[in-house]
């Protein structure tokens, strides 16, 4: 299937720079992996930023600057183009694949999996039962949900696997699984503000 959905060039850019926040940085790099517009898109960003390093002065060497990807996350261009469930960078998180996850119920036909993760932001698996959608909520910061199994449906269009919603503070939404159910990856600056009393009771349950 080919990814139709890609990674605007500000979150390329940052995570080309090894700026993103932990959470996002991970569904960022898992994505890179699978699509090959985007490495292309973040090797042209390092080499950029590789020429801008070598022309700052002996002075300005001595700053502290982000750190780049560590290889396991880092895109290559060595890495196969195929789509797969669990991309490199997501393997040490599920190593044993989507279908040993062990879910946990948060609302009629929807379930949770956090994921452990360093640095900044939260970082979970959603899965969702034909045409049940998240309760509708808006982002303080950005959101990466990058689609594993299925697909989702949102005011933005349709995802299937490989493809990422990248949302600002901007969107307000409610996505659905499509016809066949869905499994995502989601990635969280800030935690979303659910909206209505039952969404608002849920939220504290299911750390979203």
């Amino acid at each position: 299937m080919t990814i139709t959905r890609h990674l605007d060039d500000a979150t390329l850019m940052s995570f080309a720079a090894g700026s993103l926040p932990g959470a996002l940085a991970a569904v960022a790099a898992a994505h890179v992996a699978m699509c090959t517009r985007c490495r292309g898109e973040v090797a042209i960003f390092e080499r950029v930023g590789a020429a801008l390093f070598a022309e700052l002065p002996a002075a300005a060497l001595h700053r502290s600057y982000p750190a780049a990807p560590e290889p396991s996350d880092a895109p290559s261009a060595s890495r196969p183009g195929a789509l797969r469930e669990v991309s490199p960078p997501l393997g040490r998180l599920l190593r044993e694949g989507l279908d040993a996850v062990r879910w946990r119920w948060i609302a009629p036909g929807l379930w949770q999996h956090n994921l452990p993760m360093a640095g900044t932001g939260s970082l979970h698996l959603i899965k969702g039962s034909p045409w049940v959608s998240v309760p509708d909520h808006g982002h303080a910061g950005s959101e990466l949900t990058l689609v594993l199994r299925g697909a989702l449906l949102d005011s933005t269009g349709r995802y299937g696997p490989g493809d990422v919603a990248d949302l600002d503070d901007d969107v307000e939404h409610a996505p659905a699984a499509d016809a066949g159910g869905c499994i995502c990856i989601v990635a969280n600056e800030h935690p979303a503000r659910f909206r209505g009393p039952l969404a608002r009771l849920l939220r504290p349950w299911h750390g979203m």
